[in-house]
């Protein structure tokens, strides 16, 4: 199983970077968003997803998880609903 922060290459298409995001779905395909590294020209190249199964995690634990109680948009909820 793929965690965020892992180094995961696409069996695939050989993409590699490291997993920022999971999407699960209602008919339970998990997939995984990856961000690779900067190019040559240290231009910041989009993200893509892949199917989980088709990945293999090459390092684990390259990215260590933020805080998350900072963040996202409860942040800014009125405490009272």
């Amino acid at each position: 199983m793929v965690k965020l922060g892992d180094k995961v290459k696409d069996s695939v298409s050989g993409f590699k970077g490291i997993a920022v995001s999971r999407h699960a779905y209602l008919n339970g395909c998990d997939r995984i968003s990856i961000q690779p590294a900067v190019n040559k020209k240290g231009e910041i190249l989009e993200s893509q997803t892949f199917d989980e199964p088709q990945l293999k995690v090459m390092q684990k634990k390259v990215i260590k998880l933020g805080d998350r109680t900072v963040g996202g948009p409860s942040k800014f909820m009125d405490e009272g609903r």
